[in-house]
């Protein structure tokens, strides 16, 4: 089976330049994502990598879209070589199963990884000079309606849904859910 991995980092990116790049190897099955490559705990990534089976062929735009660091690229290609799967890049055009492939996967990896942190750098240092002139004001504080939390935090607290159900009925990521239970507990101790 022809398989598709489609990532783009954010939801304000379109996915669609991959999408139609990998069009012409009449894919079978989509999985795409709009989802930070910084780790590979990415739903349709997971799930992909569970879907896929023996001479099945994975195509990615580039591989960067399946992950931004050195290792995870590399421990995914060793899965799918267990699993007899072969990975296809579109831009790269890489053969993982060669060691030309592997080694050129390794050195692309490296340059993502390298790419990724000189982004951050770039951003902590535009903060910082944002800080300096007084224009950072940071993130938004989330604002939930208290009689909406309250009512989800009871069914919580009586351990009736989990504490990722809770963020997600809320719409609100984990660690923001952390904070807020812990101002929620600051509050209701002092």
């Amino acid at each position: 089976m022809r398989i598709a991995y489609v990532r783009v980092s954010t939801a304000e990116q379109n996915e669609q330049r991959q999408i139609d790049a990998l069009a012409k190897h009449d894919i079978e099955r989509w999985f795409t994502e709009k989802v930070s490559g910084k780790d590979t705990n990415r739903p349709q990534l997971q799930a992909m990598l569970e879907f896929a089976r023996e001479g099945d062929t994975i195509y990615v735009h580039d591989f960067s879209r399946l992950a931004r660091s050195t290792a995870d690229p590399l421990q995914i290609v060793e899965l799918l070589q267990r699993k007899k799967i072969h990975l296809v890049s579109n831009k790269e055009n890489i053969d993982t199963s060669t060691p030309t492939g592997k080694l050129m996967l390794t050195m692309i990896g490296a340059i993502n990884e390298f790419e990724r942190q000189n982004i951050l750098e770039r951003q902590k240092e535009g903060i910082a000079i944002a800080k300096a002139h007084g224009r950072y004001k940071g993130r938004a504080p989330i604002r939930l309606d208290s009689q909406r939390f309250e009512a989800v935090y009871a069914r919580y607290h009586t351990r009736e849904i989990s504490k990722k159900e809770m963020a997600r009925l809320l719409g609100i990521s984990r660690p923001t859910l952390d904070r807020l239970l812990a101002e929620f507990a600051d509050r209701a101790n002092g």
